[in-house]
């Protein structure tokens, strides 16, 4: 007797993807009545407001023309993208040599092969690649940008950070490749493996002085054209003052956050008056203060450019704000991790460095990101006191001659430039604490 089996016939519901979109759906715009008009009056708005800006910004603007005139003799009622695409060398670099921008590029190019170690996995020491960025990659880059004669300082400043950079990169491609050291690869080479630490030390020390002494000579034969930073503006101009800041702000908050609660009187009160000073006026009004009242106060013979005065007012603006997000992540650290640091023999130093500090840092990265975030966007200010950075750039526009009353779609296009980079800030920000959140719950 055979024994006949019934073929199951095949499911035809829905992909788990689909399901658990319309049940997102269902739960959250279709739930209830109130809920379904809701959701239709929205939709419908964003319908009207998408539709009016696609007509305009697309499907009747105009990218091809040689003035305003001409756009409008094209299309009354479209917007006028010709006058950005002529003006994007001006936003991005702003009056910048045109045949110098390739040491714009450069300096880009050279940040983002010293920074891209710190997203590797296997590389090591990132601290040491974060710290080498922050204090050495200003002065090769500010003497790419500005260029000119280089004095016994700047000359040295730069071989180090041609030869840190250099050490960084192989350090990088050796981390990629084995999971190692520069150190350890280099102390793993035959002839060397099988010294004694103190040679090894030795023979490593050589190696730098042998690439500092080259790194010199071959620097001391750059001739770059000295560009003022009168010329600087654009992004570029947006990217420097807001970069500067970034990377000062935050260790210029630590060291007033710990002045702040410091148990010396004299360093808490200079703190405090500091951080109260700076965070009781408005931005503009440093910016305004620093470019008048910095020379008065400057020894004779020194004199500080516009942009160098800027720099330092946001400077000292931002690690003031950052100072007081820095004092409220220390305030979350429970007291008992300070007593059990000082049970095991940590001193002050190595109490923060090794404990409280990195667990305060981590507490506080959507605050962090959050002040970078509004530094980007306060340099907007700096085209107030005369210097043309994004915005500077972008209101030009409407003053040429060729493109005379062109407002909207510069300020448009500037919005979306700020918020993209503003968008990636943030996106990173929470890849951060995902990554050190040391919860049950990811």
């Amino acid at each position: 007797m055979a024994i006949v089996t019934k073929q199951k016939t095949p499911s035809r519901a829905a992909p788990i993807s689909e399901r658990s979109i319309l049940g997102w759906m269902r739960l959250n715009l279709f739930s209830t009545v109130k809920n379904t008009v809701l959701t239709f009056v929205t939709l419908f708005l964003i319908y009207i407001a998408v539709e009016g800006f696609w007509v305009w910004g697309f499907y009747d603007a105009v990218w091809v023309a040689e003035s305003r005139r001409e756009c409008f003799s094209i299309s009354i009622d479209g917007a006028c993208w010709a006058g950005i695409i002529d003006w994007m060398d001006n936003i991005f670099y702003g009056r910048y040599p045109r045949e110098e921008l390739w040491r714009i590029n450069l300096g880009l190019g050279l940040l983002a092969i010293w920074m891209t170690p710190l997203w590797l996995p296997r590389v090591k020491a990132k601290m040491l690649i974060g710290l080498s960025t922050v204090a050495l990659y200003p002065f090769l880059a500010g003497y790419l940008f500005t260029g000119g004669e280089k004095g016994i300082f700047m000359q040295v400043m730069v071989t180090i950070a041609m030869v840190c950079l250099l050490a960084n990169t192989l350090h990088s491609i050796i981390g990629v490749l084995s999971g190692r050291s520069l150190s350890q690869f280099l102390t793993q080479l035959p002839g060397i493996k099988t010294t004694s630490h103190k040679i090894q030390r030795y023979i490593l020390f050589s190696i730098l002085i042998i690439f500092l002494g080259a790194a010199y000579s071959w620097q001391m034969s750059w001739d770059v054209a000295g560009v003022s930073w009168i010329n600087w503006g654009g992004l570029f101009l947006t990217l420097v003052i807001s970069g500067i800041g970034i990377a000062s702000a935050l260790p210029g908050g630590i060291i007033l956050a710990l002045g702040r609660r410091s148990e010396l009187p004299i360093i808490r009160v200079l703190s405090t008056a500091f951080i109260e000073l700076f965070r009781s006026v408005p931005l503009i009004t440093v910016l305004f203060m620093a470019t008048t009242m910095f020379p008065l106060f400057m020894p004779e013979g020194i004199v500080l450019n516009k942009l160098t005065q800027v720099i330092i007012a946001v400077c000292l603006f931002n690690a003031c704000y950052m100072a007081e997000t820095v004092r409220a992540g220390l305030q979350t650290i429970p007291k008992g991790q300070f007593e059990a640091a000082h049970t095991i023999g940590l001193s002050y130093w190595g109490t923060m460095g090794f404990i409280i500090m990195p667990q305060a840092l981590k507490h506080m990265i959507p605050n962090i990101v959050g002040s970078f975030i509004g530094l980007l966007k306060d340099t907007t200010l700096v085209s107030i006191i005369g210097l043309f950075d994004l915005l500077g750039m972008l209101n030009s526009i409407s003053k040429d001659r060729q493109w005379l009353g062109l407002h909207k779609e510069p300020l448009i296009f500037g919005a979306i430039l700020f918020f993209l980079i503003c968008f990636v800030m943030s996106k990173y920000s929470r890849h951060l604490e995902t990554k050190l959140s040391t919860d049950h719950k990811k």
